[in-house]
């Protein structure tokens, strides 16, 4: 569970997942400003959430769920459950949440983000949705 009014100096981390490259966005559990992190492969994103969680604590992960135009489930839709589940088994006790990211790529090219940059702003726009939300309507991975 992500505490509310927490001491802790945790991170909360944001992903938007992508099959050749993922972007990642951080924030304090106490200031809860997102920041762009990086943008990686995501072949290397399990590694590099590993390393970060080895330089501190991570209070939660954010992860972004595409959905179609509609909002129906698609493919990419099946494929980040899917990923997600695997993060879930190799980060056992971080606490997982979806949260929806239509037009956070859109936003991000809007912002003016570089293409290489594009996917971690696009995390950091995934980031402040999440705190943003009332907590009674986030969802749990």
């Amino acid at each position: 569970r992500l505490r509310a009014n927490s001491v802790s100096s945790g991170q909360i981390l944001a992903l938007d997942l992508g099959r050749a490259k993922s972007g990642i966005a951080r924030a304090s559990s106490v200031a809860r400003l997102p920041e762009p992190l990086k943008t990686v492969a995501t072949e290397q994103l399990l590694p590099t959430l590993k390393d970060i969680a080895k330089q501190g604590d991570i209070e939660a992960i954010v992860v972004g769920l595409p959905r179609g135009l509609s909002g129906q489930e698609t493919e990419q839709t099946r494929w980040v459950r899917d990923w997600a589940k695997r993060l879930k088994t190799e980060m056992p006790g971080t606490s997982l949440y979806w949260q929806d990211e239509a037009l956070t790529s859109q936003q991000a090219q809007a912002q003016g983000a570089q293409k290489a940059d594009e996917d971690a702003v696009a995390a950091s726009i995934i980031l402040r949705d999440f705190l943003e939300s009332d907590e009674k309507t986030r969802s749990e991975i």
